[in-house]
């Protein structure tokens, strides 16, 4: 079964925290069949008063060295193969850009097929989920959307604020995802989507990657594989069974379920949903092709 998942940190935490072991490896990718793991060049925990452009160049020289033990980047995500593991480059943080479209271009060059408008601080493209409503996308901003649709690139809505969310469900030619959320009607976060947000992003045809991150799951206290699930199950349950998958957010969290630690443990996950009834068209759609489909749609 192809396995996609949509975000990790990993090359932030290789570059800028060499200190910490990473959780994402080459090895733990191909134990857990994952085909094509989504790389985020994360701007950094300081936004733009922060060193963005720095911290990005520092992930790309790492993302170069992984290539250079064997690891293949793919441009497409079609380009993922069942029994190999690939890896895609997104950003998080649209600070990384400036305020300069060819920045966005460079990216692209680069292999960038996915950006993370914003990430916790106010951005010259618009604002983030933890500041509340007021404000949404920017003149900038829309010069960027307009530029990925035109590029082939993702928008994602994680961490984005409603008032931004729904300007681009209204307003963006290409439908959006959100690489990294979960539920607000199963955990109450501000991070999370709430039905309506949920519902808009599957009638746009849309997708969201589920996060794994505990406090984004429950309420408090440890999370697991059921957890995912059901948060699955409530995308599903509201329609969203072609528009749903894995973005487990693995090394940009502080801690995940106890019985789903790294992606080795992947195919624990995918026997959780079997054993809930989900047949095998709807857990290969899950576990991939729902993602696959997503991308065809904004290429057309």
């Amino acid at each position: 079964m192809l396995i996609i998942d949509s975000h990790c940190d990993t090359l932030y935490l290789r570059a800028l925290q060499p200190q910490s072991a990473p959780c994402v490896t080459p090895e733990r990718l191909r134990a857990g069949g994952v085909a094509l793991q989504v790389c985020a060049l994360w701007a950094g925990p300081d936004g733009p008063a922060g060193e963005p452009e720095e911290n990005a160049r520092a992930q790309l020289a790492v993302w170069a060295r992984l290539r250079e033990q064997g690891l293949r980047a793919v441009d497409d995500p079609a380009d993922a193969a069942a029994g190999e593991t690939t890896a895609m480059l997104s950003v998080e943080g649209g600070e990384i850009f400036g305020e300069e479209i060819e920045r966005l271009r460079a990216y692209r060059d680069l292999g960038v097929r996915i950006v993370a408008l914003t990430w916790n601080h106010e951005n010259a493209i618009a604002h983030p989920a933890i500041s509340g409503d007021e404000g949404g996308v920017k003149p900038f901003g829309w010069q960027v959307l307009a530029e990925m649709a035109r590029l082939g690139m993702a928008a994602d809505v994680s961490h984005l604020n409603r008032r931004g969310f729904f300007d681009l469900i209204d307003r963006h030619e290409r439908p959006p995802m959100a690489s990294h959320s979960c539920c607000a009607a199963l955990r109450p976060h501000f991070r999370n989507l709430d039905n309506e947000q949920i519902r808009s992003l599957i009638r746009r045809g849309g997708w969201i990657g589920v996060n794994f991150y505990p406090a984004f799951l429950v309420e408090e206290g440890e999370a697991g594989i059921a957890d995912i699930a059901n948060h699955i199950d409530h995308i599903a349950q509201l329609g969203g069974a072609e528009h749903v998958g894995f973005g487990s957010d693995f090394d940009g969290i502080d801690r995940s379920p106890v019985d789903l630690p790294h992606p080795g443990a992947f195919p624990r996950l995918i026997e959780a949903l079997r054993a809930r009834g989900y047949d095998e068209p709807a857990l290969h759609g899950i576990a991939s092709k729902n993602f696959l489909r997503y991308f065809e749609r904004i290429q057309s």
